[in-house]
Protein backbone atom coordinates (compact mmCIF):
# COMPACT_ATOMS: atom_id res chain seq x y z
CA UNK A 1 0.00 0.00 0.00
CA UNK A 2 1.08 3.82 -0.12
CA UNK A 3 1.29 6.13 1.95
CA UNK A 4 -0.95 9.64 1.57
CA UNK A 5 -1.12 13.08 2.88
CA UNK A 6 -4.10 15.12 2.46
CA UNK A 7 -4.61 18.27 3.41
CA UNK A 8 -8.13 19.94 2.57
CA UNK A 9 -9.89 23.02 2.76
CA UNK A 10 -13.70 23.13 4.09
CA UNK A 11 -16.35 25.66 3.33
CA UNK A 12 -16.18 28.50 6.80
CA UNK A 13 -19.78 28.70 6.33
CA UNK A 14 -21.09 25.31 7.14
CA UNK A 15 -22.56 24.04 10.67
CA UNK A 16 -21.12 22.18 12.85
CA UNK A 17 -23.13 19.33 11.70
CA UNK A 18 -22.37 19.58 8.08
CA UNK A 19 -18.45 20.12 8.67
CA UNK A 20 -18.58 16.66 10.90
CA UNK A 21 -20.49 15.30 7.91
CA UNK A 22 -18.04 16.55 5.51
CA UNK A 23 -14.59 14.74 7.27
CA UNK A 24 -16.57 11.42 8.18
CA UNK A 25 -17.52 11.24 4.20
CA UNK A 26 -13.81 11.32 2.83
CA UNK A 27 -12.89 9.15 5.86
CA UNK A 28 -15.15 6.79 4.67
CA UNK A 29 -14.39 6.97 1.31
CA UNK A 30 -10.88 6.02 2.13
CA UNK A 31 -11.99 3.15 4.13
CA UNK A 32 -14.81 1.65 1.99
CA UNK A 33 -12.15 1.18 -0.94
CA UNK A 34 -9.66 -1.23 1.23
CA UNK A 35 -7.80 2.22 2.67
CA UNK A 36 -6.62 2.41 6.30
CA UNK A 37 -6.93 6.31 7.89
CA UNK A 38 -3.63 6.14 9.75
CA UNK A 39 -4.80 9.83 11.35
CA UNK A 40 -6.64 12.57 10.97
CA UNK A 41 -5.91 16.11 12.40
CA UNK A 42 -8.97 18.78 12.19
CA UNK A 43 -7.16 22.01 12.57
CA UNK A 44 -9.99 24.19 12.89
CA UNK A 45 -11.03 27.50 11.14
CA UNK A 46 -7.64 29.82 9.80
CA UNK A 47 -7.57 32.64 7.73
CA UNK A 48 -6.38 31.49 4.19
CA UNK A 49 -2.99 33.04 2.41
CA UNK A 50 -5.41 34.39 -0.53
CA UNK A 51 -9.30 34.46 -1.05
CA UNK A 52 -10.19 30.72 -2.73
CA UNK A 53 -13.61 30.96 -4.24
CA UNK A 54 -14.13 34.22 -2.46
CA UNK A 55 -13.68 32.56 1.04
CA UNK A 56 -11.16 34.06 3.29
CA UNK A 57 -11.70 31.76 5.79
CA UNK A 58 -11.35 27.75 5.61
CA UNK A 59 -11.76 24.80 7.75
CA UNK A 60 -8.49 22.86 7.47
CA UNK A 61 -8.21 18.87 7.71
CA UNK A 62 -4.98 16.86 7.51
CA UNK A 63 -5.84 13.10 6.64
CA UNK A 64 -2.98 10.46 6.22
CA UNK A 65 -3.90 7.33 5.30
CA UNK A 66 -2.36 4.24 2.96
CA UNK A 67 -4.13 2.58 0.21
CA UNK A 68 -3.67 1.42 -3.27
CA UNK A 69 -2.01 2.57 -6.09
CA UNK A 70 -5.15 3.37 -8.37
CA UNK A 71 -7.12 4.91 -4.66
CA UNK A 72 -5.98 8.69 -5.48
CA UNK A 73 -7.72 9.51 -8.75
CA UNK A 74 -11.01 8.48 -7.33
CA UNK A 75 -10.38 10.70 -4.29
CA UNK A 76 -9.51 13.49 -6.76
CA UNK A 77 -12.49 12.87 -7.99
CA UNK A 78 -14.75 13.12 -5.06
CA UNK A 79 -12.55 16.17 -4.26
CA UNK A 80 -13.75 17.77 -7.06
CA UNK A 81 -17.48 17.13 -7.18
CA UNK A 82 -18.10 17.99 -3.62
CA UNK A 83 -18.77 21.81 -3.28
CA UNK A 84 -17.66 22.02 0.21
CA UNK A 85 -14.87 21.45 -0.06
CA UNK A 86 -12.27 25.11 -1.46
CA UNK A 87 -8.95 23.49 -2.38
CA UNK A 88 -7.14 19.92 -1.99
CA UNK A 89 -3.71 18.75 -1.77
CA UNK A 90 -2.20 15.49 -1.87
CA UNK A 91 1.09 14.10 -0.95
CA UNK A 92 2.57 10.50 -1.56
CA UNK A 93 4.93 9.95 1.46
CA UNK A 94 5.62 6.41 0.21
CA UNK A 95 5.52 3.72 -1.98
CA UNK A 96 5.35 0.89 0.47
CA UNK A 97 4.26 1.53 3.90
CA UNK A 98 2.73 -1.19 6.55
CA UNK A 99 -0.49 0.69 7.90
CA UNK A 100 -0.44 -1.70 11.39
CA UNK A 101 3.46 -0.30 11.59
CA UNK A 102 2.42 3.07 10.87
CA UNK A 103 -0.59 2.84 13.50
CA UNK A 104 2.05 1.30 15.96
CA UNK A 105 4.51 4.37 15.55
CA UNK A 106 1.68 6.77 16.09
CA UNK A 107 0.50 5.13 19.11
CA UNK A 108 3.98 5.04 20.34
CA UNK A 109 4.60 8.76 19.96
CA UNK A 110 1.41 9.55 21.90
CA UNK A 111 2.65 7.27 24.88
CA UNK A 112 5.87 9.11 25.04
CA UNK A 113 4.40 12.44 25.15
CA UNK A 114 2.33 11.87 28.02
CA UNK A 115 4.65 10.61 30.59
CA UNK A 116 7.11 13.37 30.01
CA UNK A 117 4.54 15.91 30.87
CA UNK A 118 3.71 14.43 33.71
CA UNK A 119 7.62 14.20 34.76
CA UNK A 120 7.87 18.27 33.98
CA UNK A 121 5.06 18.97 36.15
CA UNK A 122 6.85 16.79 39.26
CA UNK A 123 10.72 18.38 38.32
CA UNK A 124 8.58 21.84 38.97
CA UNK A 125 7.03 20.77 41.97
CA UNK A 126 10.22 19.41 43.28
CA UNK A 127 11.96 22.34 42.87
CA UNK A 128 9.79 24.39 43.89
CA UNK A 129 10.12 22.45 47.37
CA UNK A 130 13.95 22.74 47.53
CA UNK A 131 13.21 26.74 47.17
CA UNK A 132 11.38 26.65 50.57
Amino acid sequence: MRYYETLYIVNPHLGDDEYKDTVTKFNNIVEKNKGVIIKVEEWGKKTLAYPIKKFRKGYYVLMQYCAGPDFHSGLKRDFKLDERILKYQTIKLSDAADPDALKRELEGDRTEEEPASDGDAQSGAESREGDK
